[in-house]
This record gives structure tokens, sequence and C-alpha cells, in this order.
């Protein structure tokens, strides 16, 4: 590795009213190094890229960029163009796209001027395509991304970075919604160019991929500093006890026996525009007190599979039957009134209101209780009270209960859907990538909280493209590809990955 110094932060310091997001953080970076950003939900990682890329201006501190000579200047702060022309790229954890233009605009957007574009877009496309052919990140380029799979966007999203010929890239979760071969194929992909001198800091909270991958690993703790270690010196334990400051664990997978059936889906069909959503004749059952896993790519059904169990989509064939009853009509509210639990795969767009404040996002789906309303008139001590309660209990971070949700960090956003989730005790748990962008401390909390719903009786279904996840918490693993579940019985990750793939195992 090049052991030049290409980036330098310095007394980097940040607040946020009363919050402290980052305070006299300090950061280098060397040329073809991969650099590992790790810390706890709210410990400042974003808040510091973010100055970065100059999305927030720093209250105090600044940052030095090489050029291509290696010669340093001071980086103008607050200014993303700026960073861009210096070479930075970021690729943020939450999309920022246009959903109504392709893949192709998308990627080129601010890249190339518009009337260029329209005559030289074969050419633009054939750099994509380059791209994508070297870093293993396919996505369909001419459909509007608001059609295409969370993962898919995701994809785009880094591809939007590489087009502009980065120095520094900047990526914040960059796999939190990569199958393991594809996260390992962009890790492959990000070392060769990084052999090639790209410099590259990563966010992330799954720590087999950071050991893998980086050369160095520096933790934030509480906006601060708080260590940094060779990767080759790293083990699990050792990066927890900087990031927590105690050890964490995730719990045993025990066989346990199953209840009666709490969900069935019977000979259930959906037509939709193309295989990402569509389902094909479908059965499922889902039995009290088990967990079962639905592993698969992104895009072959699951996004179908949870709209139906949530009561957002309709089937246009078939039965829905819980607790041993037909559900006649099919929309959240109905969803709930059976005692449906809910962990949406886009937090943002399907779990919270941004303008609402966290204790009423805390009781949306209990309004009609009367411990927080009497004929519609809110008893807003009540819901106060009951938010501090579930933001003690399950460590949301932020701003506090009064506080719009939107300016919750994202896996703050995460904890308090599973407070309001886990609180009501359901009969069945939809839970669709729960622990994707929290820590290492979360996500054990989160796997341990559904062993103990299942524990009491639950029935859950684990939608996951995290594999080791599912194996480490599934009771049965079912297989989604192109719309229909493949049975199996193995738990070998390599076999699961060929189902995955649409292969014979």
């Amino acid at each position: 590795m090049n052991y030049k110094k290409v980036l330098s932060l310095k007394n980097l310091s940040k607040s946020f009213g009363r919050i402290v997001a980052n305070q006299d953080v300090s950061l280098d970076l060397y040329q073809g190094e991969i650099l590992a950003l790790l810390g706890e939900n709210g410990a400042g990682k974003t808040t510091l890229m973010n100055m970065l890329f100059g999305h927030y201006i720093p209250d105090s501190g600044h940052i030095e960029v090489a050029d291509e000579t290696g010669h340093f200047s001071e980086l103008t702060l607050g200014n993303p163009q700026g960073a861009i022309a210096a070479g930075i790229g970021m690729v943020h954890q939450h999309f920022t796209l246009a959903e109504n233009l392709d893949a192709v605009d998308n990627i080129t957007l601010g890249a190339e001027p518009l009337r260029s574009l329209r005559r030289n877009r074969s050419k633009a496309e054939k750099k994509i395509q380059y791209l994508i052919d070297n870093s293993g990140l396919s996505a369909p380029l001419n459909i509007p991304v608001g059609r295409l799979t969370v993962g898919e966007r995701q994809r785009v999203e880094i591809l939007k970075a590489l087009y502009r010929n980065v120095r520094i890239l900047v990526l914040d979760e960059p796999t939190a919604v990569l199958t393991p071969q594809e996260a390992d194929t962009l890790f492959e992909n990000i070392a060769a160019m990084a052999a090639d001198s790209l410099s590259v800091i990563f966010i992330s909270h799954k720590l087999r991929e950071v050991l893998a991958f980086s050369h160095r690993i520096s933790v934030l703790r509480l906006g601060k500093n708080v260590g940094e270690i060779d990767t080759s010196e790293a083990d699990e334990q050792k990066i927890a006890s900087l990031m927590v400051g105690t050890k964490t664990s995730h719990p045993e997978r025990m066989v346990t026996s199953v209840g009666s059936p709490v969900l069935r889906l019977e000979n259930l069909s959906i037509a939709g525009r193309g295989r990402r959503d569509s389902l094909k004749n479908i059965n499922l059952t889902v039995f009290s007190g088990e967990i079962l896993g639905v592993a698969g790519v992104s895009g072959n059904g699951q996004a179908p599979l949870a709209g139906l169990i949530s009561g957002m989509l309709r089937p246009e064939a078939g039965q829905i039957i819980l607790d041993n009853q037909e559900v006649k009509q099919i929309n959240p509210a109905e969803m709930i009134a059976k005692r449906v639990g809910r962990i949406p795969e886009d937090r943002h767009r399907d779990g919270i209101v941004g303008s609402m404040s966290v204790a009423e996002n805390l009781i949306i789906e209990g309004l009609n209780e009367k411990k927080f309303q009497n004929y519609g008139m809110l008893k807003r001590e009540n819901i106060s009270k009951h938010a501090e309660a579930l933001l003690t209990d399950y460590d949301v971070r932020g701003p506090g209960s009064a506080a719009p949700a939107q300016l919750l960090s994202g896996g703050n956003i995460q904890k308090l859907i599973l407070a309001r989730v886990f609180h009501e005790k359901p009969l069945l748990i939809l839970a669709n990538q729960p622990t994707r962008g929290l820590d290492m401390g979360a996500a054990a909390d989160v796997a341990h909280r559904l062993i103990e719903a299942r524990d009491r009786g639950a029935g859950i279904i684990l939608i996951s493209e995290d594999l080791d996840e599912i194996l480490r918490l599934a009771d049965r693993i079912l297989v989604m590809h192109d719309g229909a579940f493949v049975e199996t019985e193995t738990r070998d990750r390599a076999e699961l990955g060929l189902l995955m793939a649409g292969q014979a195992a």
C-alpha cells in the first residue's frame, strides 16, 4: 500500500442545538488505502463524512486534500461541488436519486450537460457498462429508478460516484442492500481500484467485510475518536470493545417446537410489471413459535410478498388466512387490527412520517387506543410518557421525543420502528431487513428481541439479504427466486447462494 497522505480532517466539530455530533475529530487517509469508519448508531460517522463532502459546515476545524501532484490545499467547507472538483465522491446511506429518471440519467446528472447528454447518451451508456463490467454492480439502465428494487437503486448510487472518476471515495453502508456474493464482488473490485491508487473510506456495521477488505479501522464513540487499529491486528471483540466499551454477542439459535399455523398464503398470485413485482401461485405457512427466514437476491418477489403481508397490496388470486380466519379486507389497518407487526424495508418511506414527532410516530398505529386519545383529542402527557419509556428501553438516541422523526439517524429510526412493533407483542411479525444499517450492538439486540418474540409464541417472517443473519436466526429457510419459493433444508452458505442465483445447489 502507498503511504502517501491524500486527505486530512483536522479537529472537526459539529453540533445540532444541544446535540454534539462530532467533537475535535481528526482523521487521515492515504493513497490506495481502504479505511473502515466504525461506531454505534449516532456516533457521528455520517455527520463527519457529510462535512467532508460539503453537506454540513463544521463549527470548527478544517479539511485539507491533496491534488494529483500531491500538493495540499484547504477544502472550501460547505460546498459539495468543491469536494467533487477535488476528486471526492460520496455514496450516501439514503438514496439521492430522481425516481422519475432512468439509471443513465441519474448517473450522469450533474456530470454531463443535459444538451450534450442527449447527443452523447450512447457514449455515457458505454462508460456506465464498462463500470458495471468492472464492478460487478448490475442494474437496469433504461427503467425509471422508482421502479427499481432497493438493491438496484443502491448499485446505481455507487455507479453514479464511480462515473465521476473520483480519487477519494466515501461509502456509507455500501453493502447494506447487497447479497453476500455481490458485496464480496464489490469489495474485490474496490480493492483492485485501491491497488490502482483509489482511496476509500467506508462506513459499515458488517464486521466480516471490515476485517476482510479494509487496511485500517478508525472508531468513533459519542462523536469522538476513540481509537484506530490496523485491520491485520483486529478481531471482532477488539472492535466491539472500541465501539461500545463492552463485548457484544448474538443469541445462539436453539431448536424449538412450533405451534399451530398463524399465517397461510394459499395459491396466491400477483401479476406485476416484471419479476420484481410478481408472485407466482405461492403457498406459505408460518407457525407460532418459529422464525421463517426468506433469503434471496433483491428483486425476486420479496417486495410484493412483504406488501401482501403488511396489507399494502392485494392479491389477484388466492387467500390470506391469519389466525385461522381468511382476511377479506386486505389493507394496513386490517392487518394491524389482526395483530400483524410490520418492520418495513424502506424505513423512511414506509416506516415513519418524518414531519411528525418521535412520540407521535411511536403511537401512530395505535391512535384508537383510549390511553392515547379521547373522542379525537390526543392525550399528550400519556403519549409523551409512553415515548420516553420506549426510547429508553430501545436506546433510541436523538433530539428527544418532541422532535420530528426525520431528525433521527437512519439506525435510530429503525430502532423507533422496532420499539413500536415489539411493544405491542404481535401475533405475526414481518421483519423486512430489520438490522439493515444497525451497529453490531443494536443488531444483536434486534436478534434477541426476535427470539424473545418467537419464544412467547409469535410467528416471524424474516426477510433479509444478509445471508449470515438468516443462518444465525432462522429456524426454517425458504429461498425466493423469480417470484416463487424454493424449498430447501440446506444451511450451507454456498449452496444457498446458488439457489438464490436460480441454480441447483
